[in-house]
C-alpha cells in the first residue's frame, strides 16, 4: 500500500512541477510568448482584430478561440482577420466571411434562428421537464 501511495505522490509531483515552473515565470513578469505579430495601422484596428479573434472558434480545435490556438488553420485565420480588419472591413463582414467559409461552428455565440432554436431553447426545455418531473415525484410521495 505504501508503494502505491508513493507512486501516486511521484505522479502528482510530475504534474505539479511543470505547472509551478510556468506560473513562476509568469509571476516574474516575463511576457507570454506571442504566436505572431501583425502591424496594424491604428490601435483601434488592433483591438478590433484581437476581439474578433477571441470571439471566433478555431475550426480544427473547437475548444479554443483563434487567439489561443496554435493550429495551422488558426494561424491562417488570424492572418485573414488581420488583413480584413486592416483593409477597413467591419466586424460583421469578417464574421460573415468566416461563417460562409466554415459555417456557424466558428461562432461561440450562434445566431438565434430557426435552425438553432434547439440549441438555445433545449436547456430551458430540460430544466422545465426535470422541474415538472421532480414536482410530480414530490407530490406523489406526499399523497402516498
Amino acid at each position: 500500500m505504501k508503494r502505491l501511495s508513493a507512486c501516486f505522490g511521484m505522479m502528482a509531483m510530475l504534474i505539479i512541477l511543470p505547472l509551478s515552473a510556468q506560473q513562476s515565470s509568469l509571476s516574474r513578469g516575463e511576457p507570454k510568448p506571442s504566436v505572431e505579430i501583425f502591424e496594424f495601422n491604428t490601435l483601434d484596428k488592433q483591438n478590433r482584430a484581437i476581439n474578433l479573434a477571441r470571439q471566433l472558434r478555431c475550426p480544427q480545435c473547437r475548444n479554443q478561440n483563434l487567439m489561443e490556438s496554435n493550429s495551422p488553420i488558426a494561424k491562417d485565420l488570424r492572418l485573414e482577420v488581420y488583413l480584413m480588419v486592416n483593409e477597413g472591413q467591419t466586424d460583421r463582414q469578417v464574421i460573415e466571411f468566416l461563417t460562409s467559409r466554415f459555417g456557424d461552428v466558428v461562432l461561440y455565440n450562434p445566431k438565434f434562428e430557426p435552425r438553432t432554436y434547439a440549441l438555445w431553447l433545449g436547456p430551458l426545455f430540460f430544466i422545465m421537464l426535470f422541474g415538472w418531473l421532480g414536482y410530480r415525484k414530490v407530490t406523489a410521495s406526499i399523497v402516498s
